[in-house]
């Protein structure tokens, strides 16, 4: 069932929960950029006015690492944007919040945002956990809702009328290529059993179950399937459990120093798999040292490299690393696809406010394709894109793509241990 009220809150009742709201408040970090003077306030529509885009981060807590990723790519877009003249001859502002890592702050975000700010936009948050109860916010107020990193099937299943994932798969379907290319190597090639370890946790189980089911439809035993908590940091007994298998592939359900803590436990048994596959992680630039450089073969999927040659991706990647010094990475780049896909539509529509132009904006995106750095991005009437991510692996010390073949940097390396 949708979410979506029978009926939207009037005016005076938008502004008594935000009052409310506002009270509630502690010390949220409230950052603007990519400012051009004037208010802070949202709802000008004057041509000398910013449009005001609300965002809530998790800045600080468990998500605080990708939530500053996804926080430099807003800032990044927004400033590049202001540089090129803005949207519809406007200059933007962001206005961002920290949730803490937490869904009821991340609720009481938005409802300020929307409500008492009175924003002309809103982006979405980082991590599904983040994104479904801030989606809801936004279809009660009406507002269209991108979102950079809820890919969880959760998301697509609530009914969100107003919701679009600016990436090119959701989580379930990250691995398509990869359970592709092992389903077509002969039987007796193909890895025959595999173990699965994933956080307890909506993307990360997704990520890693969309290939599990996928092999185990196919004949590949499961000779594992353990679930953690997300604040797991002992990984003995399931390394135990995984190494005793002696299962030939092993994948897991990871963010990042999950799965540096189950390699790690896995390495100290010796515990070899002849393919290896972590959500997450692998692109992490801290990764390959924190696993003590043991990253031959290992595969991840990944909605974004920086290497594509995708005519703003080119653009991006090379304004991108002149600002910071380094080129961005998937977080970065999902965030400025948000605000690539919420672009495209307020500039072929002609508005930017809150009101009748947020449904123009849906419907709009609804029945479009747009170009991003991620490749060109349509969406079903849930919300989910109709793609999948590519598979990269280490080669030779370096992670390149390897899956499909027509975006391939370099060979598929199998049989080859992990580590």
């Amino acid at each position: 069932m949708s979410p979506r009220k029978a009926s939207r809150p009037s005016p005076r009742t938008r502004k008594q929960r935000a009052l409310a709201v506002t009270a509630g408040l502690s010390a949220s970090a409230l950052v603007l950029t990519a400012c051009s003077g004037g208010g802070s306030g949202g709802g000008g529509d004057a041509a000398d006015d910013p449009i005001v885009i609300g965002i809530s981060l998790p800045l600080t807590g468990d998500f605080s690492e990708p939530g500053k990723g996804v926080q430099r790519g807003y800032e990044a877009w927004a400033q590049f944007v202001n540089e090129d003249g803005g949207l519809l001859g406007r200059q933007v502002e962001l206005k961002i919040l920290d949730d803490q890592s937490n869904a009821d702050r991340v609720v009481q975000d938005y409802e300020a945002l929307i409500a008492q700010d009175e924003v002309d936009l809103v982006f979405g948050p980082f991590s599904t956990r983040l994104v479904v109860p801030s989606a809801r916010v936004a279809e009660e107020y009406g507002m269209l809702f991108v979102e950079p990193a809820g890919a969880a099937n959760e998301v697509f299943e609530q009914g969100f009328e107003n919701l679009f994932y600016a990436a090119p798969a959701v989580a379930d379907d990250h691995y398509n290529y990869l359970a592709d290319h092992i389903l077509a190597m002969p039987e007796d090639e193909r890895p025959a059993t595999v173990a699965v370890a994933a956080m307890d946790d909506p993307f990360a189980q997704g990520t890693a179950y969309g290939l599990r089911d996928k092999l185990a439809d196919a004949g590949v035993e499961v000779v594992v399937d353990e679930v953690y908590p997300p604040n797991t940091t002992d990984f003995s007994s399931i390394a135990a459990k995984i190494a005793d298998s002696g299962a030939e592939m092993v994948v897991g359900g990871t963010q990042y120093q999950d799965a540096v803590n189950l390699i790690v436990a896995l390495q100290q048994l010796d515990y070899q798999p002849e393919m290896a596959a972590f959500s997450t992680a692998p692109t992490n630039p801290e990764f390959s040292a924190a696993i003590g450089a043991k990253t031959e073969g290992i595969l991840s999927p990944t909605g974004y490299t920086e290497t594509a040659s995708w005519p703003s991706n080119v653009e991006f990647v090379e304004r991108y690393t002149e600002l910071h010094g380094n080129p961005p990475g998937e977080d970065e780049a999902n965030a400025y696809t948000t605000g690539q896909v919420v672009a495209a539509a307020v500039e072929e529509v002609g508005c930017a406010e809150q009101g009748e132009c947020q449904q123009q904006l849906v419907d709009w995106l609804r029945d479009n394709e747009v170009e991003t750095v991620v490749g060109p991005l349509t969406w079903d009437e849930t919300g989910k894109p109709q793609g999948a991510h590519l598979i990269q692996q280490y080669v030779d010390g370096e992670i390149q793509i390897v899956l499909p073949e027509d975006a391939q940097e370099a060979e598929m390396v199998f049989p080859k241990p992990a580590w």
